[in-house]
């Protein structure tokens, strides 16, 4: 019986050092690229029915883990530009640069690895030409962002990713200089993708 027992801690022991040793391999960074559908919320308080299209967009993100279960994610993509409306009539364009920094929870459950993430948005409109520059919008907006998502394995080292963040985009609206209320993106953002963890 003390053999058999000395046999089954040998074992199992073993096995926890080739899964730790498995894991270890992958190592710390991993890289996303995902197609995006960023969904606005479109509210606004100007009175004037403002929003904006919605569209499909690039977007890669580079995560740091810290140790098995916690990472830092970096949220990257390039410059979007949207047609803005009032009321649904066309009043000009902008862009927006919206880089994210979150802070993730990772679980294992059997090789699937869903994730929680909270942190905060940095947003930069550029190129605005709303009513011929009549109106305009600030330039800056923070705000919180939340995230859950899954890697799925595909190989190793390869992964299926789905990930949904919600991001809160506000920005004041100035017509000749005078603000006349606030707009709120706030987009439901749904991404598919793949990930490479090395």
């Amino acid at each position: 019986m003390k053999k058999q027992l000395i046999a089954a801690a040998v074992l199992s022991t073993l096995l926890s050092g080739a899964a730790f040793a498995q894991q270890a391999t992958e190592g710390p960074w991993m890289v996303r690229a995902r197609a995006v559908h960023l969904d606005s919320a479109n509210g606004d308080s100007t009175g004037l029915g403002l929003s904006v299209n919605n569209k499909w967009m690039p977007e890669v993100d580079i995560s740091y883990f810290v140790n098995k279960n916690v990472a830092v994610e970096l949220v990257l993509t390039v410059p979007q530009k949207h047609t803005m409306y009032s009321n649904g009539v066309e009043i000009g364009t902008l862009k927006h640069l919206p880089p994210t920094l979150l802070g993730q929870y990772h679980f294992d459950m059997n090789g699937f690895k869903p994730y929680v993430g909270a942190g905060v948005n940095f947003t930069r409109f550029s190129g605005v030409n709303l009513l011929g520059g009549v109106a305009t919008v600030d330039k800056n907006s923070w705000g919180p962002a939340l995230q859950v998502g899954v890697d799925i394995p595909l190989s190793k080292g390869l992964y299926l990713n789905l990930d949904v963040k919600k991001v809160y985009i506000r920005t004041d609206v100035a017509a000749a200089g005078t603000k006349i209320g606030e707009f709120k993106v706030d987009p439901l953002l749904v991404g598919v993708g793949l990930g490479w963890r090395f």
